[in-house]
């Protein structure tokens, strides 16, 4: 993230608490009618209990807000900032009505809250409208540098021409460069940040300590072997700053804590989702009268291969040629038409439930391959095999923040952050984030036509590279 001055970083936070507190005033008001039904006549006796409950819908507020990024100014949309401030008001607002209603021993009408949220939406968007405008008015544009090794390295490092950071970092100038770093630190004077893709570790470094020094922005592409380092731990028995890398192992308290939350989540979404699942799956089979189901073979931790159960939404010889490949998405004319739609609003997956309950799977963690197709990831980059350090997932980093098509590479980065910072918390976070792809096609695009596997390039950066 860009390193703000510290003058423009407080008003930005007071900027941010203005919206946490005025959101927690609305939600207050409409409390105490709920609480009483009039704002006149009130019982004061145990007045006190309207203010914890308005401090914690703030707390709930504040953490569902990093969970959508409702909050990241200049960095997104201001549509999603708003569809995050409302997605984290739906439920604050829920989990403080399930509380309050199972304290109380009884159930009251929550229809007060309706108009609350048509209120807040309109402030949201006044909110994250006016702060945005604030936002890039402090900030000015930075003058940037893209330096790249090669142009698959650009293509990875992704566009910012059309997005929001594109009025707060505008590219002047690109440069293929993969030499020393004295020769290019002539060329960082004139710029106000720098992106870098790929290029050399030495070259690299002397980037980074240029931008320390300077208070330069800077953005870096990272190899497997930065992601794999962010693990590390520092050993205090050594006279020297030693870090101390291993084969992920989960504690028994997060692994004992992860198990009873795949049960009982799972086994809830199953008993609570099954009228959804059952017309799905009548649907599937009366379409072309073929097996509701979907069995194929994947991968998960060390390697194990079980079954993954989906609804079919392919026709029954999709695969007649003995080729395991992926969807192209929408112009696959595999897919069958009831497939497309179940596919587009992810019911395809429900099944996987199932999975997930008796145990081949977990709620998070990485995405689940065809070992044909991860043999064929294996051969271009071994360090795939990464992935398998824990248990696969319906969902995680990559499906969060990737796509269906995003290259294996990326996969491996995404799922790397995932184990390097996994815990109860994050886990949370992914499975409330997991409904925004809902409303994101982009997240369901195919592969390209021609192609059998999501790899596009066989030129992969190595994790050791010099």
């Amino acid at each position: 993230m860009d390193s703000l001055n510290e003058k423009n970083s407080y008003k930005l936070l007071i900027v941010k608490i203005v919206h946490l507190l005025l959101s927690t005033a609305v939600f207050y008001v409409f409390w105490l009618l709920f609480r009483y039904s009039s704002l006149i006549n009130i019982n004061h006796t145990g007045f006190r209990y309207n203010y914890f409950v308005a401090f914690g819908y703030s707390i709930l507020l504040f953490w569902f807000g990093r969970t959508y990024n409702s909050y990241l100014l200049g960095y997104t949309r201001i549509r999603l900032l708003v569809f995050g401030q409302i997605l984290s008001q739906i439920f604050s607002i829920v989990i403080v009505y399930l509380v309050v209603s199972v304290s109380w021993g009884k159930i009251l009408s929550p229809w007060i809250f309706i108009p609350m949220l048509g209120i807040q939406f309109v402030f949201d968007i006044i909110w994250s409208y006016f702060a945005s405008i604030y936002f890039f008015r402090i900030n000015p544009r930075r003058r940037t540098l893209l330096i790249y090794r090669n142009q698959l390295d650009k293509k990875r490092f992704g566009l910012v021409k059309g997005k929001p950071t594109e009025r707060l970092y505008e590219i002047t100038d690109e440069l293929q460069y993969d030499g020393s770093f004295v020769d290019l630190e002539k060329y960082l004077y004139d710029y106000d940040a720098v992106f870098v893709a790929g290029v050399n570790s030495k070259c690299r470094n002397g980037i980074l300590k240029y931008c320390k020094e300077n208070s330069i922005p800077g953005f870096f592409l990272p190899h497997v072997g930065d992601t794999i380092m962010q693990e590390a731990v520092h050993v205090k028995s050594f006279d020297s700053p030693v870090l101390y890398i291993n084969r992920k192992v989960l504690n028994a308290e997060y692994a004992i804590i992860k198990r009873i939350f795949d049960i009982i989540m799972s086994g809830i979404a199953l008993v609570l989702l099954s009228p959804i699942m059952l017309i799905a799956g009548i649907l599937v089979h009366f379409y072309d009268g073929g097996p509701v189901f979907y069995r194929q073979t994947r991968l998960t931790k060390d390697g194990k291969e079980f079954k993954i159960i989906k609804f079919r939404s392919m026709c029954v010889d999709a695969e007649k040629d003995g080729v395991a490949r992926l969807s192209t998405g929408e112009n696959d004319d595999r897919i069958t038409p009831i497939g497309r739609f179940i596919r587009k609003i992810r019911l395809d997956e429900l099944p996987q439930l199932w999975n997930i309950f008796i145990g081949d799977m977990s709620i998070v963690g990485p995405r689940p391959e065809r070992p044909e197709i991860a043999n064929s990831y294996y051969e271009v980059m071994p360090d795939f095999r990464l992935r398998l350090q824990v248990k696969a997932g319906l969902t995680g980093y990559a499906q969060v923040y990737g796509k269906y098509n995003t290259e294996p590479y990326e996969k491996l980065e995404f799922d790397l952050l995932y184990i390097n910072h996994m815990n109860f918390l994050t886990d949370l976070q992914l499975c409330f984030a997991t409904l925004v792809i809902l409303f994101r096609n982009e997240s369901t695009k195919g592969i390209a036509d021609g192609q059998i596997t999501a790899m596009n390039n066989v030129d992969y950066p190595d994790s050791d590279e010099s």
